[in-house]
């Protein structure tokens, strides 16, 4: 809430900034074009003042009233008709406001005035000539008033479309964290469960260690992004916890290669399930088995996660599970890595391999502020 209040404010700013530019332009650049030694004469800018106030009010009552109540609700012929009528008034107005301004100030008058005498015709065309050039320029100054509040209004559409996309994501994040948090801890208690039936001391080292990872789970794992460096450290951890229910037939290898002072970060618990699919189809109480993990940090910013295990497909039987720890992942690549991944899967000669590979400096700005901002 308080990125999209700053948000607003900031594109207040912008917008008054961009007025100010506006007029400052309108105001200023007729003296570029006048043959003078001097840059500024207030009786040419007095004598000007009727038109740039003209400009001002066409320019304002199609910004904050017409374009508002007429062109955003459809009533466009209405809303030409009103301009029409408004540019016609108003350059009448601008024309006979400038013979105002020069009768109230006598000083202001040109010093080479046409006489309205016997140059009747001639003055006939000049004033038809002037009515038109204003009616031109307000015109202009209808348009640019319509390009720049259309501008205005995309850009806060387009804000508030990524702020509801913001919010989306961050609700679906945080509900896939409750899914996943949840099913990590079945599989764990189950394992546990299970070494409690034939050593109950190491059943009791591994609520230990259960008891640390929940501390990371519950404390350190409500960023959107931790360091590469502590999720690595609770994979170690995991696996350990998992390695001391292994019976003699199974070889479990890790190699766990990443910089202890780097500052890459990475999605929490976004390898978890993978290494829980491991020990699920890895396993095999009679014939020997292996599980091979690999997790690589680049020098470029990717992270590179490579499982491979033999494959022994659990029965329609065994639930345990259930499959939804892998459609998680792939929800949560989606919505923090889209198009910055490479998840692939194969099974070759009874070898199961899972490869991922995430390229970290390319996940969201906006996602990367949630932990740093």
């Amino acid at each position: 809430m308080d990125e999209l209040l700053k948000s607003k404010q900031r594109g207040a700013w912008n917008n008054v900034l961009m007025h100010i530019l506006l007029w400052g332009v309108i105001f200023i650049l007729p003296y570029f074009f006048m043959d003078s030694e001097r840059i500024f004469y207030w009786q040419s800018f007095m004598r000007s003042l009727p038109e740039l106030l003209g400009f001002m009010l066409v320019f304002y009552l199609n910004y904050f009233l017409l374009i508002d109540k007429l062109l955003y609700k459809g009533k466009t012929k209405r809303f030409i008709l009103y301009n029409l009528l408004l540019i016609l008034a108003v350059a009448f107005l601008m024309h006979y406001g400038r013979d105002l301004i020069e009768t109230l100030i006598p000083e202001l008058r040109p010093r080479r005035r046409m006489k309205r005498g016997g140059g009747r015709g001639w003055s006939s065309n000049m004033q038809l000539l002037f009515l038109v050039r204003n009616s031109t320029w307000l015109f202009l100054m209808a348009g640019l008033s319509v390009a720049l509040k259309m501008t205005v209004r995309w850009f806060e559409v387009d804000n508030e479309r990524k702020e509801l996309e913001k919010a989306k994501s961050d609700a679906e994040l945080q509900n896939l964290k409750n899914q996943i948090n949840p099913h990590f801890l079945l599989n764990t208690l189950n394992n546990i469960y299970a070494l409690i039936e034939f050593d109950p001391p190491r059943a009791q080292q591994a609520v230990m260690d259960l008891s640390k990872m929940l501390r990371h789970l519950l404390y350190e794992n409500n960023q959107t992004f931790v360091p590469l460096r502590q999720e690595a450290t609770f994979m170690r951890n995991y696996i350990e916890l998992m390695r001391i229910r292994l019976p003699d037939n199974v070889k479990l290898t890790t190699n766990l290669s990443y910089s202890e002072s780097g500052n890459t970060f990475i999605s929490p618990l976004i390898f978890i399930s993978l290494i829980e699919n491991a020990f699920k189809h890895g396993i095999s109480g009679e014939k020997p088995s292996f599980i091979d993990i690999s997790l690589r940090e680049h020098p470029d910013g990717k992270v590179e996660f490579v499982s491979r295990n033999s494959y022994f497909p659990k029965s329609e039987s065994d639930k345990s599970g259930s499959g939804i720890g892998l459609e998680l992942v792939k929800k949560k690549l989606e919505l923090l890595y889209p198009d910055n991944y490479q998840w692939k899967t194969s099974i070759e000669d009874d070898v199961y391999t899972t490869m991922l590979l995430i390229d970290t400096k390319k996940q969201s700005n906006d996602t990367q502020l949630l932990d740093r901002g």
